[in-house]
């Protein structure tokens, strides 16, 4: 044993485990709490489609404004519009359902760098949440649909959980519609080329889940499209 391993053995055996546990147990109310305020408020909205994308995406880019017209092209179709409350794709999404005059949904999440809530999010629609995880329970269970533009390690991990849940039966289908052929063309070539073809991770039919369009009108005829047989409702 080293010297490095008796420091990190002697650090653990000092703990107060009991405090540690206490604790980790008053975690739970606060994530119950999260929950519950999150079904409250959201319960009631109404159809509506998540937008994801960068929030480092800057006001005169193209896909700033192209969020922005997806967005207010949804309201005018009877969606409200759900986004991750911050700067960025999410502020231009909210900005959109604004100027639409529908509802600008904005789940905010507590970052110690980055984040805080745009000003297009209405009063009543804004929720804090301190937990990655339950925000993304609320973007899936009050969504009809994703479209996601360009963005980083945040909008992935949404994107492909939905994915996994669509694939695994736990929620019901629902159009996911990527936007911008030139940014999400590289990974859908790896998708097919590695993940299906080389390495039988996935299945063919998967790949049904995922439209990739690069204008708003074609966002929005994708969303329109599916439901076109359907009933709008929740995913619960």
């Amino acid at each position: 044993m080293t010297e490095n391993d008796d420091k990190i053995k002697s650090a653990f055996q000092n703990r107060d485990w009991n405090e540690i546990q206490t604790s980790d147990s008053w975690t739970i109310f606060k994530v119950i709490s999260e929950f519950v305020e999150g079904f409250e408020k959201l319960s009631r909205i109404g159809p509506c489609v998540s937008i994801f994308g960068s929030a480092r995406t800057k006001p005169d880019n193209p896909y700033f404004k192209l969020a922005e017209d997806i967005a207010y092209k949804l309201t005018q179709h009877g969606y409200g519009v759900i986004t991750g409350g911050g700067p960025g794709i999410m502020e231009a999404g909210n900005m959109g359902a604004k100027k639409g005059r529908g509802k600008s949904v904005g789940l905010n999440i507590d970052l110690p760098f980055e984040q805080s809530s745009n000003l297009f999010i209405d009063p009543d629609k804004l929720i804090n949440f301190d937990h990655f995880f339950v925000r993304k329970v609320m973007f899936v269970k009050y969504a009809q649909g994703f479209i996601v533009l360009p963005g980083g390690f945040g909008t992935l991990d949404e994107l492909f959980e939905a994915i996994t849940l669509i694939q695994t039966d736990k929620i019901g289908k629902f159009p996911i519609v990527l936007v911008g052929t030139d940014f999400w063309t590289g990974l859908l070539d790896w998708v097919k080329g590695t993940m299906l073809k080389k390495e039988s991770n996935i299945n063919e039919k998967d790949l049904e889940l995922i439209m990739l369009v690069d204008t708003a009108d074609e966002a929005v005829a994708k969303i329109n499209e599916f439901y076109s047989n359907y009933l709008l409702s929740p995913n619960f």
